[in-house]
């Protein structure tokens, strides 16, 4: 077994605990690469079919090109898509700053769908070499009423034992890519030939390396086209996956902030 089969055997293990564990299971599509490799690992764990719903928390904000794959492969893989508006920024916490608060909605947006479809769990896409706060979670983590996360009272788990008992009114984050990295995700859309949206790839010299919503995501400067080419980029590269990602350099404290109260 080769360094992705082991991955991949990891991922899929979890995805089943999960689907075992919990009555009213989601998954949370952020329409990005990690996301679209944990939908493709679903369908492979659950013999081609997502079992579960999608929830797409749509800000009205992503790119065109993103909306576009959205709609196409809702009906290629044939999801069950929960496509909510998150509330407006009006709803949001005004001291936060500007880019933050507007990222912020999508954990109103989280909150809304916790509560319209009385979710116990949600699978999301994060990974612990994605941003300094996302190293200190659990693959199975709690979070309590308001979707808020502790990070000192988070469970232990020893030899791929999870905790999954929760109390009423509380529910699980399940983090299938954890131990993943950002080239492993790439290696692994390569050898799959996983489609993602094309911004990812560079056009006029810039190309987006993590992907948001319009206005708060920039692109980073790259001749990549290609997924190799890509690959050679980030083995050489410093630059931090989420540096195009505005609110990231708004203050560390934010995003603290912001996951605390529930954001991905």
């Amino acid at each position: 077994m080769n360094h992705l089969d082991a991955l991949e055997s990891e991922s899929i293990y979890i995805l089943r605990e999960a689907y075992q564990r919990f009555e009213r299971l989601g998954m949370l599509w952020s329409l990005g690469k990690d996301s679209n490799v944990m939908i493709w690992l679903a369908r492979k764990a659950f013999l081609g079919r997502v079992p579960f719903p999608v929830a797409h928390l749509d800000t009205g904000k992503e790119f065109p090109e993103t909306y576009a794959f959205r709609e196409r492969y809702t009906k290629e893989w044939d999801l069950d898509l929960i496509a909510d508006d998150c509330p407006p920024i009006e709803e949001v916490d005004a001291q936060l700053p500007p880019d933050s608060r507007f990222a912020a909605r999508k954990s109103l947006g989280l909150k809304q769908a916790l509560a319209r479809y009385k979710f116990d769990a949600l699978i999301t896409g994060i990974r612990r070499d994605e941003q300094a706060t996302r190293a200190k979670e659990r693959v199975f983590s709690p979070r309590n009423e308001d979707g808020g996360w502790d990070f000192r009272e988070q469970p232990p788990e020893f030899w791929d034992q999870y905790v999954t008992f929760s109390q009423p009114g509380t529910h699980f984050r399940v983090h299938p890519l954890l131990h993943w990295t950002e080239v492993d995700i790439w290696r692994y859309i390569q050898r799959e030939d996983i489609p993602v949206v094309p911004l990812y790839f560079a056009k006029n010299g810039k190309r987006f390396r993590s992907l948001g919503e319009e206005g708060i995501t920039l692109p980073m400067d790259s001749t990549a086209t290609t997924i190799d080419e890509i690959i050679d980029e980030l083995e050489s590269s410093r630059t931090p996956e989420r540096s195009g990602r505005t609110m990231d350099h708004e203050s560390e404290e934010a995003f603290e902030r912001l996951r605390v109260h529930g954001y991905l």
